[in-house]
């Protein structure tokens, strides 16, 4: 055991969160995400499994390590519903809760469609599998500086 980590935190997962740098992206993704696929193409290579964890669960405990992005575009984003875009179900909801919470004044949110989101989760450093089952439960978060 750590001082002052969750106990929680996986050794990839950790290892993940300390290997990246500023502006790399992480990827959320739900029970129904091809992780294994997607994450073969990403900078780790395989998917780092949070088995029990559902995606706010996964995101309180990812930002309360890495700090959130506030100098590009977005700190982190959704993957939106199909033919209802603008629509936020309860994941997103709940996602959103605590990435405006992590995220630093001035940051903004945003979505991507599906169709869209799949190749921009390829080109992350990494993919996290979590147990949410949810439908649009994926996420992809950009890891700011400490300032």
């Amino acid at each position: 055991m750590l001082i002052g980590i969750d106990p929680r935190m996986t050794p990839a997962l950790m290892d993940v969160l300390m290997r990246m740098g500023h502006g790399d992206e992480i990827v959320l993704a739900d029970a129904n995400f091809p992780a294994d696929s997607v994450a073969a193409t990403t900078r780790i290579g395989t998917p780092v499994h949070l088995p029990g964890f559902n995606a706010p669960e996964a995101v309180e405990l990812i930002t309360k390590y890495m700090p959130l992005d506030g100098f590009s575009e977005a700190c982190a984003w959704r993957m939106e519903i199909d033919d209802a875009p603008r629509t936020l179900g309860e994941v997103h909801r709940q996602v959103l809760d605590v990435v405006t919470r992590r995220m630093p004044e001035g940051a903004e949110t945003g979505s991507i469609a599906r169709h869209d989101f799949y190749p921009r989760a390829r080109s992350a450093f990494a993919v996290v599998a979590t147990a949410e089952t949810r439908p649009y439960g994926c996420f992809i978060l950009k890891k700011g500086v400490v300032l």
